[in-house]
């Protein structure tokens, strides 16, 4: 579900600026796989036993879990969207 919402999301910038697409996409990429290394990085989040990851230079916000020694991400928002709804 959370690929489903990145790729929505960096569809509909690829639209007017696909550049823009594909380095915000790496960006992320880039900043998920910190996770793995650093699971507290992110803020807590709204919804209980979430953290939320602000990822910089975009406009998104990563929604995730620890699970153990797992990362769950959970849903990729836009900075402008409602959550939780």
């Amino acid at each position: 579900m959370a690929n489903t919402h990145r790729f929505e999301q960096l569809d509909y910038i690829a639209q007017d600026n696909p550049l823009a697409a594909i380095s915000q996409d790496e960006e992320i990429e880039h900043q998920v796989d910190m996770l793995m290394q650093h699971p507290q990085m992110g803020r807590s989040g709204r919804l209980r036993s979430t953290r939320e990851l602000v990822i910089s230079r975009t406009p998104f916000i990563v929604v995730y879990r620890i699970k153990g020694k797992r990362i769950e991400v959970i849903r990729l928002l836009h900075s402008s969207q409602q959550w939780p709804v």
